[in-house]
């Protein structure tokens, strides 16, 4: 159950581990009210599209990085600075997070920038991951990922950062933190995301057997919020917005910060201890033979 279909190319550590932009200020001071609200931004990286829509205040983030949308260091660079600047705009109120790639919302962490590099690669790797978990996670923006295709392991993870969310009802998909099918050990921020998402027993159960769940499973447990058809998903999670929009935005955001802070200082307060031991572990010879292994499986099944 652990290599879903969603593993045929490009790895995803967590995808080892697994199965292992912009938004900024228009000049709106210059321009008339109805000029503003009908003005929308679009940036481009490599990696991921941002459409922001002023009128509504909510921007949609589209992962396009084939074929599995892996968490690469380029991809989480330019998603943490997309972030930043959505950020910095303060009329931008929410952001969906989605997939471009067919049948994936994210593969996970990518393999390759964990094999073969140097201790200061992965270490640099490692630090982006913190920063996106810790944009996503303490982000005053409301948050709903449109989750259409399969999110193992690093995908799963970046769904859970998210307030709300919407995946579609197919059962070939999956999503969950798989890592301990490979013989990896989820980190502890990884473990607090889960608890605080699905309760303690159930991440308990999870993370030591590595499960993936199909959606209904997924919904069962409260790791997804709803299930719609696979081409409603974006639709429904542009209604949902609409809901939370509703709220005033310092209560919600108060309420946000109370519930998460004290999973984000552990990190926080964690960060190279964190790093270090990452690095440590990931460059040991077996776990690069165990990599290695999985690289090879996966140009086998790609041929």
């Amino acid at each position: 159950m652990a290599l879903r279909a969603c593993l045929r190319t490009k790895p995803g550590l967590t995808g080892l581990l697994s199965q292992l932009s912009s938004c900024s200020s228009h000049g709106a001071a210059r321009m008339s009210p109805a000029l503003v609200a009908q003005r929308r931004s679009s940036s481009t990286s490599q990696k991921i599209k941002v459409d922001f829509d002023q009128r509504t205040g909510v921007a949609v983030m589209r992962m396009q990085s084939p074929p599995v949308n892996s968490l690469s260091l380029e991809f989480l660079t330019d998603v943490c600075i997309a972030l930043e600047k959505l950020e910095m705009d303060k009329s931008c109120r929410g952001l969906i997070v989605t997939s471009s790639q067919p049948k994936v919302f994210s593969a996970g962490l990518d393999i390759l920038d964990m094999y073969g590099k140097s201790p200061e690669h992965c270490a640099e790797f490692w630090k982006a991951v913190q920063e996106m978990w810790l944009k996503f996670y303490g982000s005053n923006m409301i948050t709903i990922a449109a989750v259409n295709g399969s999110s193992p392991a690093g995908g799963c993870l970046l769904s859970m950062t998210c307030d709300y969310r919407i995946m579609a009802d197919n059962p070939r998909y999956s999503i969950g933190l798989n890592e301990t099918q490979l013989g990896i050990v989820a980190p502890f921020w990884f473990k607090d995301t889960m608890v605080n998402t699905v309760g303690h027993r159930t991440t308990e159960m999870a993370l030591q057997l590595g499960l993936l769940y199909s959606p209904a499973e997924a919904l069962k447990i409260g790791l997804v919020d709803r299930l719609v058809p696979e081409d409603q998903v974006l639709t429904t999670a542009t209604e949902t917005m609409t809901k939370w929009l509703a709220i005033p935005d310092h209560a919600r955001q108060l309420t946000k910060s109370m519930m998460r802070k004290p999973t984000i200082d552990k990190l926080t307060s964690n960060r190279e201890a964190d790093i270090n031991n990452f690095v440590k572990f990931i460059t040991k010879d077996s776990i690069q033979k165990s990599l290695g292994m999985y690289l090879e499986m996966l140009k086998r099944r790609k041929a």
